[in-house]
């Protein structure tokens, strides 16, 4: 299933380019289903789980070593399956590991889509990881020098609140929005101006 459809990539184009026609920053947006598989985690919690097998089966059943040793063999299995499914593996990860891994993935795009190369380091990230829920801005240090983080927030709090109501094109284009009014203001458009990185969104 595609994360965004034709119509609402080009939404998030058109809000981009509108956007960075009134200022000389540059604005990136970047979605990824998830920022990890979260393969250990699943395979972590059966073998915990699993470990509490043998209690019942030997002092409540007093069933055989052998048969203790094949249910917990199914039990960890049954236990590695069903966690694999989405909805229940991010149940599971504890909430500060999801949103380390989704900023870190991040950070990694910040460089990877090169926001940090702007020729005044006036570049911003919009960064949506779905499986984490998570949102983030990221901007260069040349608008950290004269916009503060609360700005951002603000964008990011009406990026997550289009998201939870299943709209993600439109919290791209709320962020966008927001996002290029803060850099207007800041940093207008120079007479040598031009686009230095795509509009498009990134679909990862």
């Amino acid at each position: 299933m595609a994360l965004l459809s034709p119509e609402d990539k080009e939404r998030i184009r058109a809000a981009t380019a509108a956007a960075e026609e009134h200022t000389s920053g540059e604005i990136v947006t970047v979605l990824t289903p998830a920022s990890d598989e979260y393969h250990y985690i699943p395979a972590l919690w059966a073998a915990l789980a699993t470990m509490a097998v043998p209690l019942p089966l030997i002092y409540l059943l007093a069933l055989p070593a052998g048969a203790v040793y094949t249910a917990q063999l199914v039990v960890f299995l049954a236990l590695v399956l069903v966690l694999r499914l989405p909805r229940l593996r991010y149940a599971v990860i504890p909430a500060y590991i999801r949103h380390r891994r989704a900023h870190r993935r991040a950070m990694e795009q910040f460089l990877a889509q090169n926001l940090h190369t702007t020729a005044a380091r006036t570049g911003v990230l919009i960064f949506v990881s779905l499986g984490e829920r998570h949102a983030e801005i990221i901007a260069d240090e040349g608008i950290y020098s004269k916009v503060g983080p609360e700005v951002w927030d603000k964008a990011v709090a009406a990026l997550i609140s289009h998201i939870r109501s299943g709209d993600v094109a439109g919290g791209f284009v709320a962020a966008i929005g927001m996002c290029g009014e803060v850099l207007a203001e800041h940093f207008p458009p120079g007479a040598a101006d031009h686009d230095e990185l795509p509009n498009a969104v990134i679909i990862l």
